[in-house]
């Protein structure tokens, strides 16, 4: 389709990435609103304060969807930049949605989601860590973080410098988004998995 479809990859990609499942879902379920509880956060971490499991295993598994299908979609009419830039929109739209004056989540699952369209072992291995590290801290946060540190590492030890170079500038946006979560971690005063906030 040529470099012309590359602008219609990252424009669906950030649409697809701006919908807010957990805020859709929670809405639906009569929850009170998710920006008022926990982080303020729309992610599955803070639709688990809820007390909702169900809700936030829903909301993990639409807001890693979301970045898969954009990269496959993508990547099928466009090929490999195409299915990056569909990346990139979908992580931007999850951070910065349209439709939520660009107030979004902080994009581990939507990170899981696209890592997973483009190398599914890399996605793999992020996923492992994350359950190993939240297993042994119970920090959501501090596992994302090691998690996607590790990622741009893994993708250029397996050969794949352009997703390496793509993985380097989510993984820089996912520490800015977590920078508070940052300080309460250095604080002590990070709250755990499964914690009411």
């Amino acid at each position: 389709m040529g470099d012309a479809f590359l602008i219609v990859a990252l424009l669906i990609g950030y649409l697809c990435g701006s919908i807010p499942f957990g805020m859709i879902l929670t809405k639906l379920a009569g929850t009170e609103d998710l920006r008022s509880i926990g982080s303020g956060n729309i992610g599955a971490t803070n639709v688990l304060r809820t007390g909702r499991k169900g809700l936030a295993a829903a909301t993990l598994i639409g807001d890693m969807l979301k970045g898969t299908v954009a990269v496959v979609i993508a990547g099928y009419f466009g090929g490999p930049n195409a299915a990056m830039l569909a990346a990139l929109g979908a992580f931007l739209g999850h951070l910065f949605p349209v439709w939520l004056k660009f107030k979004g989540g902080k994009g581990v699952a939507t990170y899981i989601g696209v890592l997973l369209g483009l190398f599914w072992p890399a996605a793999l291995i992020f996923c492992a860590i994350w359950l190993a590290t939240a297993f042994t801290t119970r920090y959501s946060s501090l596992s994302a973080l090691i998690a996607a540190f590790v990622t741009p590492l893994f993708l250029w030890w397996f050969s794949h410098p352009a997703l390496a170079s793509l993985f380097v500038v989510l993984t820089l946006l996912l520490f800015w988004k977590h920078s508070e979560n940052i300080k309460r971690l250095q604080a002590g005063t990070e709250g755990k998995i499964g914690e009411k906030k």
